[in-house]
């Protein structure tokens, strides 16, 4: 057998395992939940937790691994290496070993022993840098000397997903949504990490021409929604994100703003404070990106309500909160952090419950585009 011969097998064997991964995989689930001070509105969560690796992430790392597979990237034996120190290094270490091949997470020394263990709970090795900002050059050094491949989420994640159809996660929310009784969204809202799915689900709403709106939602410590106002693709600041997931303290080529009819920024606290109004609501823990959607979602709800507007509203439940019982559930950690939020979690549970709007929200959080 020739050379390309052998190699093109192990590319369509490799195609063929993670199409039979998805296969052996449900859809996820859209959970309605009840917004009673916002009469006619119709909140819903797709459910993102029920993946094989826990998170949202799973579909980017399919699809980043079919992307690289499809380019001529990887090959039998091939090194893979990411800049991740959370949910999508633990999904691509999941597929890295599927197709039996090595994988290294380049992450930032501070990373936390949770994340660590369920890295290398799936086969991953754990790499550990001084500062987020030294993670991408330092992927980059690790996969050029061992031969490998520097997935790089960050630039590919928006084109890696085929936005059309090919059971993306957009496709998926109007494919359940069909028998409800506002079948087409008014809203879709999802938080930014490294902007790929709000591409995807942008570019869909407009490819099939529905009247959906899209609303893109950031991290306190986190610069998209500056860029998103004032087009500054320079854009940077020294601080990461204290909401797992989300937010980035650098312009990211992923992300796409054009895709997206409105932003908001929430302040950590108060996406923390929804996480915690939400886990009660469903009696299960969240993490602490679905309380940044959450908000997100009651903004759209606000907006809706004072145009007179009836409808539904979907978001993400990006992952579960299990993975942060040593961090956002612990009291003495939002202590330490100065994200004590007690007093803001009774305030989103009054105004899911009575529509009251919490002054502090209002003054502190930031909107723009549609709901600006």
């Amino acid at each position: 057998m020739l050379r390309s011969d052998a190699r093109r097998a192990w590319v369509r064997e490799a195609i063929r395992r993670i199409e039979a991964d998805f296969q052996r995989s449900s859809d996820t689930h859209l959970i309605p939940v009840a917004l009673p001070g916002f009469p006619g509105v119709q909140l819903y969560l797709k459910d993102e937790s029920s993946h094989p690796t826990g998170s949202l992430k799973h579909r980017l790392a399919r699809s980043l691994f079919l992307y690289a597979l499809c380019n001529g990237w990887l090959g039998e034996g091939s090194t893979i290496v990411e800049a991740s120190s959370g949910s999508t290094a633990i999904s691509e270490a999941y597929f890295a070993r599927l197709l039996e091949l090595p994988f290294v997470a380049v992450m930032p020394r501070g990373t936390s022993a949770q994340k660590i263990a369920a890295i290398e709970f799936q086969g991953g090795r754990c790499h550990l840098v001084d500062g987020a900002a030294a993670i991408y050059a330092e992927s980059e050094r690790l996969a050029r000397e061992q031969g490998g491949h520097f997935m790089d989420q960050f630039t590919h994640a928006e084109r890696a997903t085929d936005w059309r159809a090919n059971n993306n996660i957009a496709e998926s929310i109007y494919a359940q949504m069909r028998n409800e009784t506002h079948p087409c969204p008014a809203w879709i809202v999802a938080s930014a990490g490294t902007g790929g799915t709000l591409a995807t689900i942008g570019r869909f709403v407009h490819y099939c021409r529905h009247e959906t709106r899209v609303c893109g939602v950031d991290a306190e410590r986190s610069v998209f929604f500056d860029h998103y106002v004032g087009g500054d693709v320079s854009l940077a600041i020294d601080e990461g994100s204290r909401i797992e997931g989300i937010g980035r303290p650098r312009v990211e080529a992923s992300f796409v703003p054009g895709v997206l009819d409105a932003m908001v920024k929430v302040p950590d606290v108060w996406s923390l404070a929804a996480m915690h109004s939400l886990s009660v609501r469903l009696g299960r823990r969240v993490g602490g990106s679905t309380g940044t959607n959450l908000v997100g979602a009651l903004a759209c709800a606000r907006s809706m309500a004072a145009h007179g507007e009836q409808g539904a509203i979907v978001t993400l439940l990006c992952d579960a909160g299990e993975r942060y019982r040593h961090t956002y559930f612990d009291d003495a950690w939002l202590a330490a952090q100065g994200l004590e939020c007690g007093r803001e979690s009774d305030a989103i549970d009054a105004l899911i419950d009575r529509g009251a709007w919490p002054d502090d929200l209002r003054r502190s959080w930031r909107l723009a585009g549609d709901l600006g």
